[in-house]
């Protein structure tokens, strides 16, 4: 039987499908990143987007068409992450925009929903590529606008044409993209879109009804005397901390810390009573865990149990640190309360507790925890500049990925939200410190776009598989020089890779370079690496940093 309209029950099915089948698919897509690094983010980025959006869908008992669209539309432009993510939540944005209005919608309402959904991505980005998601999603709106144009009124009909035209346009992204064709892959956020679309398509046919948001997929094939073996842990030990916060040093932010618990292992948690904090979570390295409390006070108390072991207690599989509390002169409460009244606040985004620090003991109100490995939401930025107390906030993405989710959260605030599109943490350093107390919200801004202008960047890291770009054979294990616009260096030898990239990156007119070493760098390594590099430049001044960011071994500015 045809089917020729579709309810909001129907809808809510599919989208709930939709979420599922992206995020079973996720993986996959993250590996379709042009550069090798060990942070492929799209399949996530537009996994957490749609998931936002899932979940208001997900609470909704008795769905209209005006509830599903709210749900579908503000949960995916709160919850968007990355460039990605935020193209894809425009899409929904404009989609809904169109249908929210009928009772049912038919194959013409569906053909103006995409043709507007469109029209909305493409606004939403300032200079629009071809051959990424937006080339995907306009070949979805011109294959639906062929179908309904033909008298077609089965819906069925139309969205295996409409997958089919779509999975040709995602196969030819490469010819559009000579960066994919080189790096032998196709858009990442294209085949995100399609993941979606065939989730809706199941949805559709009842396939993957029965979703909830919080459950978790259990592995294909286990039977139940499978299920009967001794539980799997995808996170070994359980780390228990108990610390006293120390005068003088910033304390933790909950926000923060719950999202460092998150990147290395689950279920993390952290209470504040007065002074005393108590941090826990189930994680692979326990060590991990000590060194984020440390920086907040003394320890007290640490317990780490092996979950595989729970009858050990506090002796084979646990560790015991300091019994009895210390008797601490008595801190002076700080309860989160709001921050200082100002004319004008900051917000940066930053990984690693050395940038948070730098970036806090600039001025910067509110650090939020994330970066290349963790693109934070639209909520998460707009939440932060409403948590500054000023009516002007300067918002410093530092990553080219979060720019658009920082521009979405300015048109959601009330206040005069100014995002400096600063595309690494070296350019939000130097935008900070290009602030004059005094001049207007616009001069500032004028004088931070032509000095970040003057920053030029460099990252260190690895490379996860063999690929080719620029001209470069770049090999799975290899370290990687990355400057701003591709890749420098490539090799085995971190120094060598290092010394190549800062002759590329580097002119006659370079006066300071500034080097941040990586949380898996040791200081000792980081002083051999500063050093190799004063001898490279021996006119310029060095400084070295500890940034503490995962991922980039060194993260490095040449001004």
């Amino acid at each position: 039987m045809a089917v020729t309209g579709l309810n909001p029950q129907i809808l809510s099915q599919m989208f709930l499908a939709g979420a599922k089948n992206l995020e079973s698919k996720k993986d996959h897509i993250n590996e379709l990143n042009v550069f090798p690094v060990p942070d492929g983010d799209t399949g996530t980025n537009m996994t957490l987007t749609v998931m936002s959006a899932a979940k208001e869908v997900n609470a909704l008992e008795d769905p209209t068409m005006e509830t599903f669209c709210k749900a579908v539309s503000s949960g995916s432009l709160r919850g968007a992450r990355g460039n990605s993510g935020v193209i894809l939540s425009q899409l929904f944005r404009g989609f809904t925009k169109v249908i929210k209005t009928y009772d049912e919608i038919d194959i013409a309402v569906i053909s103006a929903g995409c043709d507007k959904a469109v029209e909305s991505a493409y606004k939403a980005v300032m200079q629009p590529k071809e051959g990424t998601i937006l080339t995907v999603a306009k070949a979805i709106a011109e294959k639906t606008n062929e179908v309904f144009e033909r008298g077609e009124q089965d819906i069925e009909v139309l969205l295996k044409e409409v997958i089919a035209h779509a999975k040709v346009a995602l196969d030819h992204t490469p010819e559009l993209l000579p960066v994919l064709k080189e790096a032998g892959v196709v858009d990442s956020g294209g085949a995100g879109l399609v993941a979606v679309l065939e989730g809706f398509y199941d949805g559709l046919l009842g396939k993957g009804i029965a979703f909830s948001v919080e459950e978790e997929a259990s592995e294909e094939g286990s039977s139940e005397e499978e299920k009967k073996k001794e539980p799997q842990f995808k996170y070994l030990y359980h780390t228990s901390v108990a610390l006293v916060l120390e005068k003088g040093v910033r304390h933790p932010e909950e926000k923060e810390v719950l999202k460092y618990l998150s990147e290395i292992g689950e279920d993390g948690a952290i209470t504040i009573e007065g002074s005393i904090v108590n941090i826990t979570v189930n994680t692979n390295d326990p060590g991990f865990v000590l060194q984020k409390a440390i920086k907040f006070g003394e320890l007290i108390d640490v317990v780490v149990k092996n979950r595989k072991n729970p009858e050990a207690g506090k002796t084979e599989g646990s560790a015991k640190v300091k019994e009895e509390p210390v008797e601490a002169a008595p801190v002076k409460e700080e309860a989160v309360e709001e921050l200082p009244a100002k004319d004008c606040g900051f917000v940066a985004v930053s990984a690693g507790d050395g940038l948070a620090g730098i970036f806090t003991n600039l001025g910067v109100d509110v650090v939020i925890s994330g970066g290349q490995t963790m693109n934070p939401s639209t909520d998460d930025i707009l939440k932060a500049v409403e948590r500054v107390n000023a009516p002007v906030v300067f918002v410093f993405p530092n990553n080219k990925n979060i720019i658009m989710a920082a521009n979405q959260a300015r048109d959601l605030s009330d206040k005069k939200v100014i995002v400096v599109p600063t595309k690494t943490v070296t350019q939000g350093i130097t935008a900070m410190i290009s602030y004059v107390s005094g001049a207007t919200p616009e001069e500032n801004e004028e004088t931070m776009l032509a000095d970040i202008a003057n920053v030029k960047t460099g990252q260190i890291t690895y490379a996860v598989r063999d690929t080719s770009i620029d001209g470069i054979e770049i090999h799975s294990g290899d370290y990687m020089g990355i400057g701003d616009k591709g890749i420098l260096s490539e090799g085995k030898d971190i120094k060598e890779v290092m010394k190549e990239m800062m002759s590329k990156m580097t002119d006659d007119s370079c006066e300071v370079i500034s080097i941040y070493y990586g949380q898996d760098v040791k200081e000792s390594d980081a002083e051999e690496m500063k050093k190799a590099v004063e001898e490279q430049f021996p006119d310029v001044d060095v400084e070295l940093e500890c940034g503490g960011q995962p991922v980039y071994y060194y993260i490095v500015s040449a001004e």
